[in-house]
């Protein structure tokens, strides 16, 4: 459909152009800096940052039913930079042209209702949004969309040249950067992963991308440290979760969920993990925005979920109100992998937030909720024998609805959408482990026999010849083959002859 075929209230509104000023704030001193450089911290105190654009008030001069007309209008557009996370431009990156928007598929991940079963298992209506269905599978491709085309933004500019883009990761984040850097060709990629604690599957995706990938000991943590201070010291671009244009990108999620609930946010959950913090940051930023400007009228409750071999936030909002005092905690082995952090750079980012959240609902709205590694494994296959691709913090999610609603934080009579963060194939070897047991007991998971499951060898004894590569049978041998297998089959599954 072509933009002169949309109603002419519309048409104006509907290709969105570069405009408006962002600004860095610091969440700490409040000092704010200009966008044309790269920041990560204040420069003044060294705490973390938020984007800001100077003139949001032009946003309320339409009405909130207007841009909800604009955006659903929008879906019908084929333009690529418009088909992403950009469809809602004036609220990510309005001073960033449709020409330097970086689409590779992201965003608009499907949300998929839980079936009756798992509905009545769970004790309340709920969807996964299968965030695993993004071009490098998990939801760290919507900041780094966002990321990339500042940074392709910067360069067209004249404000940078040739940039080399690093980040410290549990698998999900080196995946997306190295996919993305990879697509701009005046752009490399370095990323830092904690030696053995990322799985095949997330290790090969870097290696794949061609970016140059650093094993260290230790943990995520570690990582983190040793990339901050590279940014600190050398011409490199940070692109984890510090980087607020990612928190930007990741504020998507928020508005596709309204989109997909037209707009009607009453009565609605929204649960993630919580483990490096930016998701949680940006889903609760989105939803303000959303609200400030009257396309929701009610916001959402939010609930973080920890599991309790890394849970440095949940410890946090089980103190006191008025003496809550951050500390870090040392992690433990968790299914978990990519919120198996300690020390979430974006702890600031969430407290700030979450107070205006809450403020703003008029109630509390914001809740963290702990959960085992068992539970996790356990809902996560559980959901995934019904129909859902959950990755292991999918099941930390679910985990923590069910926490939520045992507890009453949430209503039955509420409807929850769940975040899967990743697709499960990306962390297949959990499950191998569980079917398998064969769990380290470090992770406390004991598989429940229900939920196991294992191919079965199915070669009839009584056959002296079967088939094999290169070794075909043929005549009466093959036909003894299939025969005697087929009866081996039905016998297992119980099968009726017609």
């Amino acid at each position: 459909m072509i933009p002169e075929d949309f109603p002419e209230d519309i048409q104006p509104h509907l290709i969105p152009q570069a405009k408006g000023e962002l600004i860095y704030r610091c969440l700490g001193c409040g000092s704010e800096f200009g966008i044309e450089k790269l920041l990560y911290t204040c420069p003044d105190c060294g705490e973390v940052l938020l984007i800001y654009d100077k003139h949001s008030e032009r946003l309320r001069q339409i009405s909130g039913a207007l841009w909800r007309r604009i955006f659903d209008y929008r879906k019908m557009l084929k333009i690529p930079a418009l088909k992403g996370i950009y469809r809602y431009h004036e609220f990510i990156g309005t001073v960033i042209p449709l020409s330097s928007v970086v689409w590779l598929g992201e965003g608009h991940t499907p949300m998929v209702e839980a079936n009756a079963f798992m509905q009545d298992k769970a004790n309340i209506r709920f969807f996964f949004k299968n965030d695993g269905q993004n071009p490098s599978a998990s939801f760290k491709d919507r900041g780094m969309a966002s990321a990339m085309s500042y940074i392709r933004f910067l360069i067209e500019k004249g404000y940078a040249s040739e940039i080399l883009a690093i980040c410290a990761s549990t698998g999900d984040t080196s995946a997306a950067a190295a996919l993305y850097a990879s697509y701009l060709p005046n752009i490399k990629s370095a990323v830092l992963l904690p030696h053995k604690k990322v799985t095949p599957q997330q290790l090969s995706q870097p290696l794949g991308s061609g970016a140059k990938v650093f094993e260290i000991p230790g943990v995520f943590d570690d990582c983190m440290k040793v990339v901050e201070s590279l940014a600190d010291t050398y011409n490199v671009a940070l692109l984890n979760s510090k980087n607020a244009w990612r928190i930007l990108g990741q504020e998507s999620y928020s508005y596709e969920i309204a989109q997909d609930f037209d707009y009607d946010m009453s009565n609605k959950v929204v649960v993630v993990p919580i483990g490096n913090a930016g998701n949680i940051t940006a889903v609760m930023s989105g939803f303000l925005k959303f609200y400030d400007t009257g396309i929701i009228t009610e916001l959402p409750k939010i609930i973080g979920v920890q599991s309790h071999h890394a849970n440095p936030v949940y410890l946090y909002y089980q103190q006191d109100a008025g003496r809550r005092k951050f500390e870090p905690v040392t992690v433990k082995p968790s299914t978990a992998q990519a919120a198996m952090i300690g020390n979430p750079v974006s702890m600031p980012r969430v407290i700030h937030l979450a107070d205006e959240y809450n403020k703003k609902a008029g109630k509390q709205r914001v809740f963290v909720v702990e959960v085992t590694e068992q539970e996790i494994m356990d809902w996560q296959l559980t959901a995934n024998r019904n129909g859902h691709i959950a990755c292991t913090h999918g099941g930390e999610s679910l985990a923590g609805l069910v926490n939520a609603v045992n507890t009453g934080f949430v209503n039955q009579d509420e409807t929850a959408v769940v975040d899967s963060t990743a697709h499960a194939l990306k962390f297949a070897g959990f499950q191998e482990m569980y079917f398998e047991n064969r769990f380290p007991p470090e992770f406390e998971v004991s598989p429940r026999p229900e939920l196991m499951n294992a191919p079965t060898l199915v070669r009839p004894k009584d056959l002296t010849h079967v088939p094999a590569p290169g070794k075909p049978l043929d005549g009466e041998e093959f036909q003894q083959f299939v025969k005697r297998t087929s009866e081996e089959i039905a016998s297992a599954l119980a099968l009726t002859r017609r």
